[in-house]
């Protein structure tokens, strides 16, 4: 997908886990079932913590969910099911789409893909991509980007979350 400057994007500051945590259950709130999400951003920025917020809005526990850095892919089958995988040691295209990542796409849920940039053409064409940066020691800054197809739920993210909002 191109992120073109036409691309919607939203940027939402968190000071806190616990604001980490608010993004996430608004992100359950706003965005639709069948969305994968490319995560990018350096090592310890949050990527998996976002992940964790999703899965307790969803009704499981951030300790269920941890880093598939080494099993590549983690499933969680929570109220929608979520579908977390770490691209970092996969050596090519060919090793990604065998992991099943086209059926994921599909699914009742979210496709969250950490080190997504590796595998940019593998993407599904709608996607969203979340750019964490880090700000200090608990502050973030989540940058979300989409097609066209999202610019509508972007911007109620944006709005459930006005204190944090740009």
């Amino acid at each position: 997908m191109d992120m073109n400057t036409n691309s919607p994007t939203i940027t939402l500051q968190a000071t806190s886990e616990a604001d980490t945590d608010l993004i996430a259950r608004r992100f359950v709130d706003c965005i639709p079932n069948s969305t994968t999400v490319a995560l990018t951003g350096t090592l310890g920025a949050g990527k998996t913590r976002f992940v964790q917020g999703v899965a307790v809005a969803l009704g499981g526990t951030a300790t269920a969910v941890t880093s598939p850095t080494f099993v590549i892919c983690n499933q969680y089958p929570l109220s929608k099911n979520v579908f977390h995988l770490d691209a970092y040691r996969i050596k090519d295209e060919d090793e990604f789409l065998e992991l099943g990542v086209d059926e994921m796409y599909l699914s009742e849920g979210y496709t969250f893909i950490e080190w997504a940039e590796k595998f940019e053409s593998c993407l599904p064409r709608e996607h969203i991509r979340l750019t964490i940066e880090i700000n200090s020691e608990t502050g973030r800054s989540f940058c979300f980007s989409g097609t066209a197809k999202y610019a509508s739920k972007l911007e109620q993210l944006k709005e459930s979350c006005p204190h944090l909002a740009d």
